[in-house]
């Protein structure tokens, strides 16, 4: 069959966790990728991929996420998703020629919508999933917020046929057509064996915005080495080395590490799970990342803090705690890999042989001619 499969390009996660199945899919179907930005730049040396539009998060001068800019500066491409200006014009054009038999979409947009829009079964595949297509697992502080931000997800998303929700924690489905499996491990992170090293791995996701002086002014005050990913510095700087993102030398610096530091992405708490190594998480300015965090925490598996508050002190009471986080550790370790290429092919046999062929009008969308 024909498989499109959509990637949203915030980060790097998104790319890693679509990076472990595809190799899969492409032993028995025709894969083309569609992703944006940070996954594109991923998944592009590797497979055949397609850029794409893309929402894209903004922030303030102080490193902390900025609703207005966010939202004035994404008016354009809102308006493309919804009334099918030029980017999605271009990518129901690109799957028209392709026709494919089914989309899956990780978290991404567009591909979700031209795909409802042409009358061609989806199957959602992403870790945000948890938050709108499960039952509610929010914290008091974090109910109202996640509400909000589950609505919103579903109004750009839709309601796929088909729901594979990959999480390093577990959450119970609304409704039969949603699965829950664990985070997927990659081939990079399978093929190293952990170890005790001294030095902390720091992980910022978007670095240029978030590593502030604070937080390295944090770090530096530590009597231990650093190694810092994700931000445009290199090189040694006191005790902190800057590095440039390598997936395969990642993944041996988090497997020496004596614990991590950093925004609470799936894909790196899932990891820092598999190699034993606790979690100092420092959630962005988004639901889902401070419900990574508190869940972080429920599972005695790490610490939060606030990213923009934190200091030494916060690190130094973390690292006290670290032993019992590791130990902890070894109940919450899974992969899914497995289990997502069996939803997977599942998936795509039941919808590429029309077991579900009725169609869903999302609202804001027209309907279009099938391709």
């Amino acid at each position: 069959m024909r498989i499109a499969y959509g990637v949203m390009g915030y980060g790097r996660g998104h790319a890693m966790r679509t990076g472990t199945v595809l190799p899969h899919l492409m032993e028995k179907h025709d894969v083309r990728v569609f992703a944006a930005a940070d996954a594109y730049k991923v998944l592009a040396p590797q497979f055949p991929t397609t850029e794409i539009p893309l929402f894209r998060y903004y922030y303030g001068n102080k490193g902390r996420y900025s609703l207005r800019k966010t939202f004035s500066r994404n008016v354009g491409p809102v308006s493309d998703l919804l009334f099918h200006r030029q980017g999605m014009q271009d990518l129901m054009n690109e799957l028209a020629r392709f026709r494919p038999d089914v989309v899956i979409s990780d978290s991404e947009a567009w591909t979700h919508r031209a795909a409802q829009a042409m009358g061609i079964p989806r199957i959602s595949f992403d870790h945000v999933g948890v938050i709108a297509y499960c039952q509610p697992h929010f914290p008091l502080s974090l109910r109202l917020t996640g509400e909000r931000d589950a609505a919103g997800y579903r109004f750009f998303m839709g309601q796929p046929q088909r729901i594979l929700v990959s999480s390093f924690y577990p959450a119970t489905p609304k409704n039969a057509n949603t699965r829950v499996i664990g985070p997927l491990m990659r081939d990079a992170v399978l093929g190293v064996q952990p170890s005790n090293g001294e030095h902390l791995l720091a992980y910022f996701n978007k670095g240029k915005e978030l590593f502030r002086p604070h937080v390295e002014k944090a770090l530096k005050l530590i009597d231990r080495p650093v190694i810092v990913y994700g931000t445009p510095r290199r090189g040694w700087d006191d005790n902190l080395l800057f590095k440039a993102p390598a997936n395969e030398e990642f993944v041996e610096d988090l497997a020496s590490a004596k614990a991590v530091v950093g925004t609470s992405g799936n894909q790196l708490a899932g990891e820092s799970i598999h190699f034993g190594k606790p979690m100092l998480a420092l959630p962005e300015d988004a639901f889902e990342q401070r419900l990574n965090g508190h869940m972080i925490e429920q599972m005695g598996v790490g610490m939060r803090r606030d990213l923009n508050k934190v200091t030494a002190g916060d690190i130094e009471d973390f690292l006290a705690m670290a032993p019992f986080f590791a130990r902890n550790t070894a109940e919450h370790r899974s992969d899914g890999r497995a289990e997502a290429q069996l939803w997977l092919d599942r998936y795509i046999t039941e919808l590429g042989n029309g077991l579900e062929p009725e169609q869903q009008q999302l609202p804001g969308v027209p309907m279009a001619m099938t391709a």
